[in-house]
């Protein structure tokens, strides 16, 4: 099922077939270098099982970026709930495939993912949680229209938060 349809992209939620897939970019070193380690293929079935139960729980969470012209899986991109400093927020995550680097395509999902929360989830405020070394999803949330908020310690080591609010939001 697609959720979100870009010029160039299809975000749909994650099947178990998707595993194969997911599981070549999540154990990359390079892909996973902000990470605390790469993941191995018991961990991304479990992140696959995680997304699954979030998308009935909370309506969303990270979806399967698919190149809409072949199906091909090349990351993920979405909307998942996040504790900072003691507050839940929704965050836009993304991991792009390094093969498909510099070509947009996590600019094109996250925006997407923005524009969805905002129009069709009302919310009134998302954010990005990126390691302040990770110069190219500085640049993503950049692109998209966050801006740096606040540095916070999440996910056991200090972050860059980056911001963004819903503008026809009645929330204050």
């Amino acid at each position: 099922m697609n959720v979100l349809v870009t010029n160039r992209l299809q975000l749909r939620e994650f099947t178990e077939a998707d595993v194969p897939s997911l599981h070549a970019i999540f154990s990359d070193v390079e892909t996973m270098k902000y990470y605390p380690a790469p993941f191995d293929y018991e961990k991304t079935v479990k992140w696959v099982e995680r997304n699954q139960k979030r998308y009935i729980e909370d309506g969303h969470g990270l979806w399967a970026v698919c190149l809409k012209e072949m199906g091909q899986l090349i990351g993920d991109c979405g909307l998942v709930k996040q504790v900072v400093d003691g507050k839940m927020e929704v965050e836009i995550g993304y991991h792009i495939n390094k093969n498909y680097w510099s070509k947009g395509y996590g600019t094109e999902a996250a925006h997407a993912c923005k524009e969805y929360a905002f129009s069709n989830l009302g919310l009134h405020k998302v954010i990005s949680i990126i390691d302040p070394w990770n110069i190219p999803s500085c640049r993503v949330a950049e692109k998209i229209g966050l801006t740096v908020e606040k540095a916070a310690w999440v996910f056991q080591k200090w972050h860059v938060i980056y911001s963004s609010y819903n503008r026809d939001s009645k929330e204050k």
